[in-house]
């Protein structure tokens, strides 16, 4: 039916009905678009679109297990991946240059005192890398601006900006001892000294200024200085510990096993043949065993006759022993009853002989004590008696019976000592 047939009242209606179905297609579309749009923003997210993202490379021996795309991990997590694996030239020192980028804010975990790419062996020949991280050293790559000025403009820049500049290299003196490391704080002594040492301009950065939201240098231990990018280089150098794949470790382990398999054999050799004379030496034993059955009874009719009461003594000493042992016993026994009677009888009689010397001993104290001359005619009775007998020493009947020895006897008349 044409349009221009319907009524009024069914012309307006499906006017509304129109505008209500286009609005609905606008919200719709609008809809899809945003969440189009968010979708792209999250995987962008994800991806770290929006992060800043530090170039890194090393070289390999063998690019066997790592592929590009493959996840960079540190500390267990992954903190980017692998952008590039190719060969080297045909006269190159390297074999494998592996490129990898490492979102923010991971890189600022890498610093010169410890971090280094491990690589680490996987299941089925496949090998991941993994970044360690350090606490001390230079950080590997800065965001904020390094630039290279002489001598006089940082003498400008650090009397007009005092504490703002610091260096980015090491400075060394002409026998290569350091004299500053780098982020030391320029001054104008410090500048005085560097000049002296007869250089011209200096790697340095203004610690105020904001980052260039890109990595715009890395530190290069051969020039020990920060290596400011060039669009055709913007890649920093990280020391690599590489292990060898799983297949050639099982390689290895295989030809370690092929050389070893010879000796096995012959270890193998050499415990058959002594498993053959232990088996002799046990038909041996079998058999000596076998001998000492004999043995084995007599001395068990030996033990049994060793049981009984006294059966040892009567074994080692006869019959007759036990009685004979008997008899010495009870004499003895008898020989010390007597004794013992003996020696009582004694020690009375010793008692008694010593109250007998110890009733004499009272009876002269109390004689000596009762005549007090008496001690004194003894000691004169002793004087008198020395004198009589010093007396017939001197009568010339009895002399040479009391003559002494000549020897050792003092000179009567010593002969003066002499003089010097």
């Amino acid at each position: 039916m044409p349009l221009q047939d319907l009524t009024p009242q069914l012309r307006t209606r499906l006017n509304q009905t129109e505008r209500a179905v286009g609005w609905f297609v606008f919200l719709a579309t609008t809809l899809l678009l945003f969440g189009f749009g968010y979708y792209l923003y999250h995987a962008a997210a994800n991806k770290g679109w929006f992060k800043i993202k530090a170039s890194f490379h090393i070289f390999v021996d063998s690019s066997a297990g790592l592929n590009v795309g493959d996840k960079v991990y540190m500390m267990g997590f992954p903190i980017g991946q692998i952008t590039k694996v190719e060969p080297q030239k045909p006269l190159d020192r390297y074999n494998v240059r592996v490129d990898f980028e490492i979102l923010d804010n991971y890189f600022r975990y890498l610093w010169t005192g410890g971090s280094y790419a491990k690589l680490n062996a996987g299941f089925l020949n496949q090998r991941q890398i993994e970044v360690t991280r350090a606490t001390n050293g230079y950080a590997l790559v800065v965001t904020q601006p390094v630039y290279v000025k002489s001598i006089d403009e940082l003498k400008q820049l650090v009397a007009t900006q005092p504490g703002q500049w610091q260096l980015s290299q090491e400075v060394f003196d002409a026998s290569s001892n350091r004299v500053y490391k780098a982020y030391e704080t320029l001054t104008a002594s410090n500048l005085e000294i560097i000049a002296a040492l007869k250089v011209d301009s200096l790697y340095a950065f203004n610690n105020t200024a904001k980052d260039a939201h890109r990595i715009v240098a890395a530190w290069s231990e051969h020039s020990h200085h920060y290596k400011i990018f060039t669009p055709t280089d913007d890649s920093a150098y990280m020391r690599t510990v590489e292990t060898p794949p799983v297949g050639d470790q099982v390689q290895a382990m295989v030809a370690q096993v092929q050389q070893a398999l010879p000796n096995i054999l012959a270890l193998t050799n050499k415990l058959a043949a002594v498993l053959d004379n232990a088996a002799n030496a046990t038909s041996n034993l079998n058999l000596t065993i076998a001998a000492t059955q004999p043995l084995v009874h007599n001395v068990t009719d030996l033990t049994g006759d060793l049981r009984g009461p006294g059966a040892l003594g009567s074994w080692v000493m006869g019959a007759n022993a036990p009685f004979q042992l008997q008899t010495a016993l009870t004499n003895a026994n008898t020989l010390l009853v007597n004794v013992d009677t003996n020696l009582d009888q004694l020690t009375e009689q010793i008692g008694l002989t010593l109250m007998n010397v110890a009733d004499i001993t009272s009876n002269l104290s109390v004689q000596v004590q009762a005549n007090s001359n008496l001690l004194g005619g003894l000691g004169k009775t002793i004087i008198d008696s020395d004198d009589l007998i010093q007396g017939l020493k001197r009568h010339w009947l009895l002399r040479s019976a009391f003559r002494h020895s000549a020897t050792n006897q003092p000179l009567k008349n010593p002969p003066p000592p002499r003089t010097k």
